[in-house]
């Protein structure tokens, strides 16, 4: 079995070259990888397409998470449900410095989990007749009007996790559980930062949640900044 530790996050994400498909684990706040973003926007990397359910998070007047990407210029376009979640988004959005597209959480979600499964497309009827549909196939299922969906994939998939052990088996903590498990299955490679390293053995194989032959890398997060929504 290989060891997947590896000791700081700019060396985990080191190889991320400019214009890389991301997915980004997280709901609001809560369960963001925000030491391999912070470790990404260190390091340089631009021009990324974003995957997530928003594009960062505001508290008050202050930004969170992946604005510290958009504010610095080095996204290109962002695919996820939630655009409206920081200021500075839509302001990017209105000088046509970012692309977007947008989709329903739940079709996200499923899309994700469909690269994951090796799924080649769903039908839904969410967005059916709408802006969202425009352009996609159309079906009748029982008298209702469903639109196919393609399976959402990416080149990193950067996932946060609450242990993670030396092979990469993963273990989530309540809503950190969130787009974490179904990202880290849907990428080519998949970056996981924890909170607490554990060795061989030591994690209760009915505990796993994310099992480590999904998981290419694990790093101990450097710094967790508490935020509260």
């Amino acid at each position: 079995m290989v060891n997947k530790i590896y000791r700081e996050s700019l060396e985990a994400i080191r190889d991320v070259k400019d214009g890389a498909v991301i997915m980004f684990g997280g709901f609001g706040l809560s369960g963001i990888p925000q030491n391999l973003i912070r470790a990404l926007y260190e390091q340089g990397t631009r021009d990324i397409t974003v995957i997530s359910n928003n594009p960062g998070s505001r508290l008050g007047d202050t930004e969170y998470g992946l604005a510290i990407l958009f504010k610095a210029g080095r996204v290109r376009k962002f695919i996820g449900s939630f655009p409206t979640a920081t200021k500075s988004f839509k302001e990017l959005y209105e000088q046509g410095k970012v692309e977007l597209e947008l989709v329903p959480q739940g079709t996200l979600a499923e899309r994700i989990r469909a690269k994951g499964a090796g799924i080649g497309g769903f039908y839904v009827r969410t967005g059916a007749g709408t802006l969202l549909g425009s352009g996609k196939e159309t079906r009748t299922i029982q008298g209702a009007r469903y639109i196919l969906e393609q399976p959402l994939g990416a080149d990193f998939a950067f996932v946060k996790a609450y242990r993670g052990d030396v092979y990469g088996n993963l273990v989530y903590r309540y809503t950190g559980a969130n787009f974490n498990p179904l990202m880290a299955m849907a990428a080519d490679i998949t970056v996981a930062e924890v909170e607490e390293v554990a060795g061989a053995g030591d994690i209760d194989p009915n505990t796993i949640h994310t099992p480590g032959i999904f998981v290419d890398r694990v790093v101990k997060g450097e710094r967790y900044d508490r935020w509260y929504e």
